[in-house]
């Protein structure tokens, strides 16, 4: 990915989090910067976040090891 890439992808979050004023605290900015990369990596991967995030937060809410993240599809990378 060259640099232009990453900023053009990091551009709606940032927008984001000055429409939403900031996260408030430290928490609050990890978790933000923690989906907006699983997102993205999610999205670059050519895979829909949605599902995933949701089968993550079942699992550990159940107690178990969540899913790492989706392998890249072939020929993307």
């Amino acid at each position: 990915m060259r640099h232009y890439e990453a900023e053009r992808a990091l551009r709606h979050w940032v927008i984001a989090r000055r429409i939403m004023m900031g996260t408030h605290c430290e928490a609050g900015s990890r978790t933000f910067t923690l989906l907006a990369s699983v997102i993205e990596t999610c999205r670059k991967r050519d895979h829909v976040p949605w599902p995933y995030l949701a089968g993550v937060i079942a699992e550990r809410r159940a107690g178990r090891e969540a899913a790492p993240l989706p392998a890249p599809m072939q020929g993307l990378l």
